[in-house]
């Protein structure tokens, strides 16, 4: 089935739901994601950030909707065949592979970059800043090295749109900063789509073009960052977005103000 394109569209979700046990996890989503765009899915553990992302990819099957991408209903396509990568939050890497061997693993069997596996791989090794670590195994790498590697095997094979479960949440603060940067920088570079899920407030606004809150399996509001911090579309958003910003900003400045304040 083909659909006629929208304007800058990338990704289309219709009326998207999914039940598990008689249980609705997903109530009714409809919303757009324009090409080239970094959209962040924040919510509270349980609320269907992640079944979203695994029905994106084809790891689920809705109860009911549809997933249009770039005009073409995909909703029964086969994951191999979307063109959809997935960062996933525990990595996945094969411990038993060098980071060479992790990047170029799915390279191998891939009829189109097969001959040039080793090439492709290592330049996207190089470009995630990794050429110096390239023969090393992934437990003699740092968590955020360990990351580096996750997306650049995911970036090999050149997805148009790059999903991202919450990948950093098992990191210490200062590698997230770091690997917040590089996110954005390989964005501009492979020129992808890219949909972020995150409970983390404070990420959510750093990262993205537009941000997508959710609650119960619902989409509480959709907006620029800037649009949700002046116009919470209710007590929700306000309470769970402005006011946890608040509160970690109240925080750092605690922190930060007796450091600068020292002679």
């Amino acid at each position: 089935m083909v659909i006629e394109k929208g304007n800058g569209c990338k990704l289309e979700i219709k009326d998207l739901t999914h039940s598990f046990q008689k249980h609705k996890i997903l109530h009714c989503l409809n919303f757009k994601v324009k090409e080239g765009e970094f959209l962040s899915i924040l919510g509270p553990s349980g609320c269907g950030k992640t079944t979203i992302l695994r029905i994106l990819i084809g790891l689920l099957v809705p109860s009911s909707g549809q997933i249009i991408k770039d005009g073409n209903d995909i909703t029964f396509l086969a994951a191999s065949k979307r063109n959809i990568g997935m960062v996933f939050q525990n990595y996945a890497l094969f411990q038993n592979m060098s980071v060479l061997g992790n990047v170029e693993y799915a390279l191998k069997f891939n009829r189109e970059y097969k001959a040039e596996s080793r090439t492709i791989a290592k330049n996207i090794i190089e470009q995630v800043g990794l050429t110096e670590h390239i023969n090393k195994k992934p437990y003699k790498l740092s968590g955020g090295q360990q990351q580096r590697v996750a997306i650049a095997r995911t970036l090999a094979l050149k997805p148009d749109i790059i999903l991202f479960d919450e990948p950093m949440s098992a990191l210490d603060a200062e590698t997230r900063l770091l690997l917040r940067n590089e996110i954005k920088d390989l964005q501009r570079k492979v020129n992808s789509t890219m949909i972020y899920i995150t409970h983390d407030q404070e990420e959510a606004f750093a990262l993205s073009d537009r941000i997508m809150v959710m609650d119960n399996g619902t989409i509480q509001q959709l907006d620029t960052p800037e649009a949700i911090i002046a116009n919470p579309a209710n007590s929700y958003v306000k309470k769970f977005v402005n006011d946890n910003l608040q509160i970690k900003y109240n925080s750092l400045v605690k922190y930060i103000k007796p450091i600068m304040e020292s002679p």
